[in-house]
């Protein structure tokens, strides 16, 4: 079903209706309106503004340029007479270039914001009763703003010295002070406007506010992310509009201001968008004029603490270490296990750090990473790949391994604090979607929770950030309450917050275990379970385990008539899941395997070979000419042996889970297609 288009909007939404189609947001933002905006000020804003030693102004000059302003005076300044009106007995700094545009009749915004206690109220309205005290503002549009972005700052007392004259710079530019400002900002004020078509103008002033470098300054080029707000989208949609901004940065310790008139420029994908943590899409400014005054405002106030949305963004910095370490994903890095902790009695956490210069690329919730160890004994490194158990926006690269094998038994008996490992970036498709909505069932078997606690922390971390209630299911099953991996964390993700639904099902509970005390249910994770445990809802389900279980509980689901394409799963081992897909869905139609010998060139080590039916994967055939190509699971799983066919066609007899470009092969799993010109060899640049 789709949304009705909103009607009516509010002036200063005039541009959000067109961002919304672009971006995708399908919110009923007139119903919203007429709940939140008001055309006068309720009770508790007329006592809010009585009490703020400051306020934001946002106003447009005689050029039609707009400006952020601060104007600040003795508590109760700003004093309401009447709902429909607020009175500001102060005036403007000298120097300041928003002064003269506010005249009588002049449309203004204005936003009062309280940083040690992070309430906020915004105002839209016209100047009126301007004289040599002050002006007045008759209001037109007034709601009330969430806190989130605002740093804690304690206001301290006024400077009581008197200051010097303040003067005011003005520059076409900013120079290395103004850009070192920027640079070390967590927080500005900008201001923006549409012209109605009545001619009348909506003026807007907003606050925006992350960790300290969130704003880039290149030259006279600022890129500034946008994070989740309030879904007004008063500013971004002012902006598609009319492209011209004003911004306002303060030094809260000096009392330094710094406004910049500019014109903007939208950007709504991109891999800087995906580098930088929280950002939904950039938007950047070309300086066009700078006003900086030194010392002009009496209050100081001391930052307490980061505002805990602000916490969950990052930094340019951080942005463009990623995408430094994007470039050199193909590559062999080195990793340094930074520490080491017992999941339970077969399963290892690993937390891994990069130990060379640079940072790491980022990755999806659900996706492994390539290890390459170098094991004694062995003539050849061995490549695993290892599924990563933290979130991406955890700021840390974690693998869990269950000890099972040669890799996994040289991890748990070698591998310390300090070691290093090679890596390359982590690769899959077994992902999480992380803005959809729908309810999430997550079914684990043994070590096949290390993903899905991946996507349970990405759940966890953008419920946070969008201020959402996703639901999740985890239903995770082990042979014995010894082997259930993660049980304080995932305790504590329940503890944190209420979408969380967590069922322990153990199959051979130790003597003296209770169910429903020590362990929630006794058995297996099947299909009566899940109809006995699930409440009726439309859900997206996720599976992994070993091929078994993975494969009994997608066939039972099919079963029940969920949709193929809300089933999403990853076995263990070389054995793909053997999917049905939807009726109405595409189809994917595979060539047949050749029925006659061909010629494969692999070309990059200039080595020839004979593929005969019958003997096998084109990995096995380089493998017989001596060469060592990079593999891990041989199933079609991690995307390890991926590599780039020159010429000619591949096909698949056991289609892979997870399909490569089509100018690349999974050669673990592929063999020469029918149709292959017996003269013209297979192409692959091995």
């Amino acid at each position: 079903m789709t949304s009705p288009q909103p009607t009516n909007l509010s002036p200063w939404h005039a541009g959000e209706k067109q961002l919304q189609e672009r971006v995708g947001v399908a919110e009923r933002m007139e119903a919203f309106g007429r709940r939140v905006i008001r055309d006068h000020m309720p009770d508790q804003h007329r006592d809010f503004y009585r009490q703020l030693p400051f306020l934001l102004l946002g106003s447009v000059d005689a050029q039609g340029r707009p400006w952020a302003s601060i104007l600040e005076g003795p508590v109760g300044f700003a004093h309401s007479p009447e709902p429909r009106l607020l009175r500001l007995d102060s005036v403007l700094g000298a120097g300041d270039p928003a002064a003269q545009a506010l005249q009588d009749g002049a449309a203004v915004g204005l936003l009062g914001i309280e940083l040690h206690t992070r309430r906020r109220n915004r105002l839209n309205g016209n100047v009126v009763g301007r004289d040599a005290q002050g002006l007045g503002i008759a209001v037109d549009q007034a709601f009330g703003n969430c806190p989130q972005y605002i740093q804690l700052r304690q206001h301290l007392l006024p400077v009581s010295q008197p200051l010097p004259a303040v003067v005011a710079e003005q520059l076409d530019h900013l120079d290395e002070p103004a850009q070192q400002m920027i640079a070390g900002a967590d927080t500005f004020f900008v201001a923006s406007y549409v012209t109605l078509e009545d001619g009348r103008l909506a003026v807007d002033v907003s606050h925006r506010g992350g960790q300290a470098g969130f704003v880039r300054v290149q030259g006279n080029r600022l890129s500034i992310p946008d994070f989740a707000g309030n879904l007004h989208f008063n500013t971004l949609g002012n902006l598609l509009l009319n492209p011209q901004a004003g911004l306002l940065f303060i030094d809260f310790a000096t009392g330094d201001l710094l406004q910049i008139s500019g014109r903007t420029e939208l950007t709504l994908e991109g891999d800087e968008i995906r580098a930088f943590q929280g950002a939904e899409r950039l938007w950047h400014v070309e300086v066009e004029q700078v006003i900086r005054r030194q010392g002009a405002l009496t209050l100081r106030w001391d930052l307490q603490s980061y505002s805990p949305n602000s916490l969950m963004t990052g930094s340019w910095e951080q942005a463009e270490a990623r995408l430094q370490a994007q470039t050199l994903r193909d590559q062999w890095r080195p990793l340094r296990v930074a520490r080491v902790v017992e999941e339970s009695a077969s399963i290892r956490s690993f937390y891994l750090e990069p130990a060379d210069v640079g940072g790491w690329p980022a990755f999806s919730a659900g996706q492994h990473l390539p290890l390459r160890l170098t094991i004694p004994g062995q003539a050849h490194p061995v490549i695993r790949t290892y599924s990563l158990s933290n979130a991406p926006s955890d700021d840390v690269l974690r693998i869990s391994v269950k000890r099972d094998g040669l890799a996994s038994g040289y991890l748990h008996d070698q591998i310390k604090v300090g070691s290093l490992l090679e890596a390359k970036a982590a690769q899959g498709q077994f992902v999480l979607d992380p803005v959809q909505h729908r309810p999430l069932v997550l079914l684990a078997a043994g070590v096949g929770i290390t993903p899905l606690l991946s996507m349970l922390r990405e759940v966890a971390y953008q419920n946070r950030r969008l201020r959402r209630r996703r639901t999740v299911w985890l239903i995770q099953s082990a042979r014995q309450q010894a082997e259930l991996a993660f049980s304080r964390e995932l305790h504590e993700l329940q503890q944190s917050g209420e979408t969380l639904h967590w069922l322990r099902v153990i199959s051979q509970p130790e003597a003296g275990l209770q169910e429903g005390l020590d362990f929630d249910l006794h058995g297996r994770i099947d299909i009566e379970l899940l109809k006995a445990v699930l409440p009726f809802d439309d859900y997206d389900f996720v599976l992994c385990g070993p091929a078994g279980f993975t494969q009994a509980l997608y066939d039972g689901l099919r079963e029940l008539n969920i949709s193929d394409s809300r089933l999403h799963a990853e076995t263990f081992g070389p054995s793909s899941l053997r999917r049905r897909p939807d009726l109405a869905g595409p189809t994917q139609d595979w060539p047949l395997a050749a029925s006659n010998p061909v010629p494969v060139l692999f070309e990059l080590s200039a080595k020839e070979a004979r593929w005969l039916p019958g003997s096998g994967s084109l990995l096995e055939l380089a493998e017989s000419r001596g060469l060592t190509p990079e593999f891990s699971c041989r199933g079609g799983t991690c995307g390890t042996c991926r590599t780039r066919i020159v010429s000619g066609q591949v096909t698949y007899p056991q289609p892979p889970s997870n399909l490569p470009a089509e100018s690349e092969a999974l050669i673990c799993c592929a063999v020469p297609a029918a149709g292959t010109d017996g003269n013209q060899p297979l192409v692959l640049a091995l």
